[in-house]
């Protein structure tokens, strides 16, 4: 039985990624970390309220089998850089830190679809950063996620993304080939893709859209 750490269980991913560990036997017990308590009936879940802007304070709580994180935000959410920034890249690669230290063995983090540290997107150049720190810290087993653009309900309306969307589905037809990784993807199977990916710890190190499609379907 193992001991699943969740950041970012509000989001899209996060949230689907909690449905399905939940009502999976391998896990007998999952930490949330979360700024806000949240309501909680079911036993195996166990709520940590967390400041983020001290994660050394729950070092003794970052224990556990396998961590996924899917913790990201938006410039409108948050438009002051140096928070986008400890959001972006100082939040993940702290927990990472700490999860290794504590002999976390598998570390799954949700990057982008281009994430690139050279990048002119500050957004994907963050997410490329903390890719290669994440890859500097040599867990025994990481997975790097790399969706593209999200389907799924949402808590909060997105006018961007919904344009991005509707675009990206008129024109499905044309992502064949080696543009299969840029095709609109469920947050449900990219958060099941994860799952499985943390219990075959597969060798691989990233997972691109279209792949993270064809493991939620190999099961």
């Amino acid at each position: 039985m193992k001991t699943a750490l969740i950041f970012g269980s509000s989001g899209l991913i996060g949230n689907e990624l909690l449905n399905i560990i939940v009502k999976n036997n391998s896990y007998n017990h999952i930490k949330l970390f979360v700024r806000s308590v949240l309501k909680n009936n079911n036993s195996k879940v166990e709520i940590i309220q967390t400041d983020f802007t001290n994660l050394k304070k729950h070092k003794d709580s970052i224990v556990g089998n396998e961590c996924f994180f899917c913790i990201g935000t938006t410039k409108k959410n948050t438009p002051d850089m140096d928070e986008y920034r400890k959001v972006e890249y100082n939040i993940p690669i702290d927990v990472a830190k700490i999860a290794k230290s504590n002999s976390v063995e598998t570390f799954v983090y949700v990057s982008s679809l281009g994430a690139n540290s050279n990048s002119s997107s500050f957004y994907l150049k963050n997410k490329g950063q903390v890719e290669e720190e994440l890859n500097n810290l040599n867990f025994p087993n990481l997975a790097v996620i790399r969706p593209s653009i999200l389907l799924g309900k949402r808590k909060e309306y997105r006018l961007g993304e919904s344009i991005g969307k509707y675009v990206m589905r008129k024109l499905s037809f044309i992502f064949l080939g080696n543009l299969k990784k840029y095709k609109p993807i469920q947050a449900q199977y990219v958060a099941k893709a994860m799952v499985i990916i943390a219990k075959k710890k597969q060798q691989n190190f990233f997972f691109e859209s279209d792949q993270l499609e064809e493991i939620s379907k190999t099961i």
